[in-house]
């Protein structure tokens, strides 16, 4: 089993950065990707980004793409996603994921964390 810890999340103005964090611990040899997911309130789950175990690619949705950069700290076992220039659609809670496969379908049936919540206001 995989356990997903997430950090990070709070409340911040349009135009701020945050960085949210994911600690992996437990059966981690298993994990070759990770990645992030949000729910916006009244809104479906969406893929926001993903990264390989060792870090060495990467991919990203379009809505976030330029401004949210996906990393990696291996010595950590965190993963991290700094967000730049929020706006108010950003508004959601954060989920980390775990997977076997660097794929989005993948990781949507992966391990999952219980999520942070950041809110930007406008």
């Amino acid at each position: 089993q995989v356990r997903l810890v997430e950090s990070g999340g709070e409340l911040v103005q349009t135009g701020d950065s945050l960085r949210l964090s994911c600690v992996a611990s437990g059966s981690i040899d298993s994990i070759n990707a990770m990645g992030w997911f949000r729910q916006a309130p009244g809104k479906e789950r969406e893929f926001v980004a993903a990264i390989t175990w060792s870090g060495d690619s990467s991919f990203y949705a379009d809505a976030i793409k330029g401004r949210f950069t996906i990393s990696r700290d291996n010595a950590k076992n965190t993963m991290y996603l700094q967000m730049n220039s929020l706006k108010p659609e950003d508004t959601a809670v954060y989920y980390c994921t775990a997977a076997e496969k660097f794929e989005v379908y993948e990781l949507e049936g992966g391990y999952w964390g219980q999520g942070t919540l950041v809110t930007v206001s406008s």
